[in-house]
């Protein structure tokens, strides 16, 4: 359920603690609260207890038994209930029954575009009137732009927070009866009518009378649980019909258990406080991330009292830095620290009116085991770098196949499925399109949907979709990938570390484009609101050369840095045996007809890589880095003379004048990273005198 921040009546202005109770400036004598409540509310009655109201006639005892979610439970209440059963059976069959015969008969008159908006009008409607668990569905739904006709949408979007509140006499009813005191006691003003209402409370704006503090107070919807116990008991049944009628992989049942037991966690208020403290207490640190307090002492199962907060839905103000921020956040929530928000709709996205990210409910979150989210990481590695038959593997690791899945088969399956979307390059990845063209072939190779993974997928389709909204070019894979690159690149798991050195090195083989690839990537991960722009191109390559060297310099960067330095230390070593060839046929010419080179080919791969290393430090443009590529592979296909073998020689010794920007930023560093960069020098020497004296003796022995 979402606040709506924005507050139609003027705010509350500041009062004494001991002045009486009022309603829009008016003093309310508690005696005399109940008549001033009917005359505050509404006329009409909402919708969803008009139509479904029958669903609320349970016993305390039959309400008290499904307070938390046991499928065993609720059948034993609904088998002792059969009509109410079989009359929301009827209800719900009947209701979509008309408005698909409705679309139907569109169809068959060729009017379906005309009668889009209202038709979209009259599901909206439906939904309302079926209740809370129908809502839910839709409201994530309604979050895909790309993927909902704009009428739809529209209509939908509205069941965020502008569904017909209930009676404010019931809710204050509520509130009293949960917290045990008369409302005048607990509030000094509350406003009359709800600031924003959902499918599964209502919200009003109070000031407490102990503190003076503005607060939102939200109130549970009357006879919701009755309502989603029965829906869900519905539903579940229908999910087995359907898993054996059309022989389905996932579970259906269980991702129906799944949304089940995070929707009755929802319920439960005291639980979405305990967990807007937890969420606090990670993400609250997050640079221009507001998340509300919560008043956990004074918040019952039906009753939440939470921080006020002014602000503007995150969808309606079009803040791509702010989209860019919650990408962020929504990283640390997946990938760092496990504990995510999974109901991430626009309705629960603000931008408060000090231009921060505002998280304002926390009825539905998920936790994601490190062990998926180090293959989940590992997967989008894969993806990205069309290693797909590592990728067949992490779907195993995943849960996504089963693992007597034929491997072979399914990195073909794979690669045809993946390999148009990511041969657009990361940034233009669409999560939404590799969900789509990943579905025959789940089917083929008997993919499932573990419950765990339907929250998270949900969760980050729904963030892509709200981007989509403001920047329909968004890919939220493409953003959040540049925070993958660094996590991998810094994370002491051994299990991240082992999968770096899979991706950078095939056969022994050091790939050094990969972790270009890498690091060019880390380096666009940032949550900085003044962001550093791109001046010149001198600015610009010292600006990444200082950071490259920072990183590699730090404590996180210590396991890249002994890559780099291996690698450093294998091509001065090939550089070295190259240049001595070189002198030797210089010094002794007449010996050129009868010396051979003694570079091998591994040799010359790390001579490639030397060259490319130092190219990336030192930040060459790209164009000219190819050009390089291009020269050194014509050099080494054609190296039968000594005169070829001296310019590649003393091409590469070219190369160390690219050393000179690189040196030029080290009195710029921190000093504790200048002490660790004076330390590298014996270090490499250390290396190289190793790879000498082990040469040295393969020759003398072998």
């Amino acid at each position: 359920m979402s606040l709506l921040l924005l507050f139609a009546s003027p705010p509350i202005p500041a009062l004494p603690a001991n002045q009486q109770l009022k309603i829009y400036g008016k003093p309310i004598n508690h005696r005399h609260l109940k008549s001033s409540r009917v005359s505050a509310t509404r006329d009409d009655v909402d919708a969803f207890t008009e139509k479904s109201s029958y669903l609320f006639k349970l016993s305390s005892t039959d309400a008290d038994s499904i307070v938390e979610y046991d499928l065993r439970k609720i059948a034993s209440v609904y088998r002792r209930k059969p009509l109410i059963l079989l009359r929301r059976v009827f209800q719900v069959g009947t209701t979509f029954g008309w408005w698909f015969g409705s679309r139907f008969v569109d169809e068959l008159m060729e009017r379906s575009d005309q009668m889009f908006p209202v038709r979209a009008a009259e599901l909206r409607k439906i939904l309302v009137e079926l209740g809370p668990a129908y809502v839910k569905i839709a409201q994530a739904v309604s979050s895909r732009p790309d993927l909902i006709p704009p009428s739809y949408l529209d209509e939908l979007s509205l069941l965020q927070d502008q569904i017909t509140p209930f009676s404010s006499e019931v809710a204050f009813n509520t509130i009293e009866q949960e917290l045990g005191l008369p409302i005048d006691e607990l509030f000094s003003e509350i406003s009359p009518e709800p600031v924003a209402a959902a499918s599964l409370g209502q919200v009003y704006q109070a000031r407490l009378r102990q503190s003076g503090r503005v607060v939102a107070v939200k109130v549970q919807r009357p006879g919701v649980q009755a309502a989603i116990s029965l829906d869900i008991f519905i539903l579940h049944f229908i999910a087995g019909l359907i898993r054996k009628a059309r022989k389905f992989n996932t579970d259906l049942q269980a991702v129906v258990d799944e949304w089940a037991s995070s929707l009755f966690r929802e319920l439960d208020y005291k639980i979405e406080a305990k967990n807007g403290l937890k969420f606090r207490q990670l993400y609250g640190g997050i640079q221009d991330v507001l998340i509300p307090e919560m008043y956990v002492e004074q918040t019952t199962r039906k009753v939440l009292i939470m921080e006020w907060v002014e602000g503007q839905k995150l969808s309606e103000v079009k803040d791509l830095y702010l989209i860019e921020v919650g990408v962020y956040c929504s990283f640390n929530q997946l990938l760092e620290k496990g504990f995510y928000h999974a109901d991430p709709h626009p309705g629960n996205l603000f931008r408060s009116y000090d231009g921060k990210l505002a998280y304002i409910d926390f009825g539905m979150m998920g936790e994601f085991k490190e062990e998926l989210r180090e293959g989940f990481i590992e997967a989008c590695l894969h993806l990205v770098n069309r290693d797909f038959d590592a990728l067949a593997k992490d779907f195993v690791t995943l849960g996504l196949l089963p693992p007597t899945a034929e491997k072979e088969a399914v990195t073909k399956a794979l690669t045809g499925v993946f390999q148009n979307a990511v041969a657009k390059g990361v940034r233009n990845i669409s999560f939404g399109d590799l969900l789509g063209n990943l579905g025959a072939t789940m089917y083929k190779f008997k993919f499932r949907i573990p419950s765990y993974f339907s929250l998270v997928i949900r969760s980050l389709a729904v963030l892509e979709g709200i981007a989509i909204s403001s920047n329909p070019n968004y890919k939220v894979l493409g953003s959040t990938y540049p925070y993958i690159a660094r996590k991998v690149l810094t994370d002491s798991s051994p299990q991240l570390k082992s999968s770096l050195v899979a991706l950078l090195y095939k056969e022994g083989v050091f790939r050094i484009d990969r972790l270009e690839s890498l690091l060019t990537e880390s380096l666009r991960a940032r949550t900085e609101k003044a962001l550093i722009k791109k001046q010149t191109e001198d600015t610009d390559s010292r600006l990444i050369t200082k950071e490259i060297l920072s990183f590699t310099l730090t404590e996180k960067g210590a396991f890249v840095r002994e890559i780099l330095l291996q690698e450093f230390a294998k091509g001065l070593d090939a550089l070295g045996i190259a240049t001595l060839d070189y002198f030797t046929s210089a010094v002794i010419p007449f010996a050129a007809p009868f010396s051979f080179s003694s570079l091998t080919e591994e040799d010359r791969i790390n001579l490639t890589n030397l060259r490319r290393l130092l190219l990336l430090l030192s930040r060459v443009q790209s164009s000219k880095s190819a050009s390089v590529e291009v020269k050194e592979g014509s050099i080494y296909k054609n190296q039968t003379t000594y005169s070829e073998e001296a310019s590649l020689v003393f091409y590469q010794l070219a190369s160390a004048q690219e050393v000179l920007p690189i040196l030029s930023v080290i009195p710029e560093l921190p000093p504790e990273l200048q002490q660790e960069f004076l330390h590298l020098p014996a270090d490499l020497a250390g290396r190289l005198i190793s790879r000498a004296a082990a040469r040295t003796i393969r020759r003398m022995f072998l």
